[in-house]
């Protein structure tokens, strides 16, 4: 199983399930290598950080027949993502989830959205401002905005500032991202409605799994409500405030097969494979705005992506399973 690190593993230094899932704070990772041994498989742990050439001796020595990949940095930067499949292309080695096209369409969100735009998939408006190039003045632009990190996941930049009630406020958090993280910024339409995820799990005919919902709690505050970091992250912060995820409430008539049509055609069109997950809102009046597309959504056992599986009816163990089979096709 391949991971990314944020430092170097030494020759000698060995990982156990209980450093992956404490120490290194990697759920996921300890989960599905728990997981892929209790289902009798072979698995060998490659820890990644910067180094090409031992990650390539390392796969050849194997010679895995399925390489579950759930690296998404090399030397601690996102952007070198898509390389990490491209190279295990060139070794034709088989592996989960998206392929370098895939993963390169979906993390520039600006392009993503563009390319399900001209599909007819509705997207949240937006404009781009650049480290190079910041905005000086929105034209034109229906607020309130939401604004974030172009390139990151994992809801990192996002925080109570991202909701931007003016041109001046969407600015500022702008400007911030551009010099707190040295990142290029997503300025886009605010959308009022609920928070849902929709897991894709498939190849050619991908099945859309039970959408889930994030449930804010009533101490928060009222409208606009968001998934921060904090609140996607942090325990004690959700506890405090009754956030929560879970199958998602009674919908309007005719949204649920809305959903999973979108989420398959998202899909077809940036040329996901394996498995995805969609991050949209859904307006009172059944509108569904794709917000974001994930192509290598987290996978621990108390991750959505798991618990709808769980709702459609596959445990954690055939959910696995699922997922190397999909890549040995």
């Amino acid at each position: 199983m391949l991971f990314d690190m944020d430092r170097r593993i030494g020759p000698d230094e060995s990982l156990s399930i209980r450093a992956l899932r404490k120490e290194e704070a990697k759920p996921t990772e300890a989960d599905v290598i728990t997981c892929l041994r209790a289902l009798d498989h072979e698995v060998a742990m490659l820890p990644v950080f910067d180094q090409v050439g031992e990650m390539m001796n390392r796969i050849s020595e194997f010679a895995p027949d399925v390489v579950f990949n759930l690296c998404e940095t090399f030397f601690l930067d996102r952007a070198h993502e898509p390389n990490v499949p491209a190279l295990l292309d060139l070794m034709k080695v088989r592996y989960t989830g998206a392929g370098p096209e895939a993963l390169l369409l979906c993390k520039d969100k600006a392009l993503c959205k563009k390319i399900l735009a001209f599909h007819k998939i509705r997207v949240a408006g937006f404009v781009v401002s650049t480290r190079t190039r910041p905005l000086r003045k929105l034209t034109r632009f229906r607020f309130p905005a939401f604004v974030k990190p172009l390139g990151e996941e994992s809801s990192d930049g996002i925080a109570k500032a991202s909701y931007a009630r003016t041109e001046e406020e969407a600015l500022e958090r702008a400007r911030f991202i551009h010099q707190s993280m040295d990142r290029d910024a997503l300025i886009e339409e605010y959308i009022d409605g609920r928070e849902l995820t929709v897991s894709v799990l498939g190849n050619a005919r991908p099945l859309a799994l039970p959408p889930r919902e994030i449930f804010f709690g009533t101490g928060e505050g009222s409208s606009p409500r968001f998934t921060t970091h904090k609140a996607k992250w942090d325990d004690a912060y959700r506890k405090k405030w009754g956030i929560k995820n879970g199958p998602a409430a009674p919908l309007p008539n005719g949204t649920t097969d809305k959903l999973a049509r979108t989420a398959r055609m998202a899909c077809r069109i940036l040329k996901l494979r394996g498995l995805a997950r969609l991050d949209v809102r859904v307006t009172e009046a059944g509108e569904v705005i794709v917000i974001e597309v994930n192509p290598n959504p987290s996978l621990a056992r108390s991750d959505d992506f798991a618990m709808s599986a769980a709702e459609a009816g596959l445990n954690y163990e055939a959910l696995i399973q699922r997922i190397l089979d999909n890549a040995r096709r």
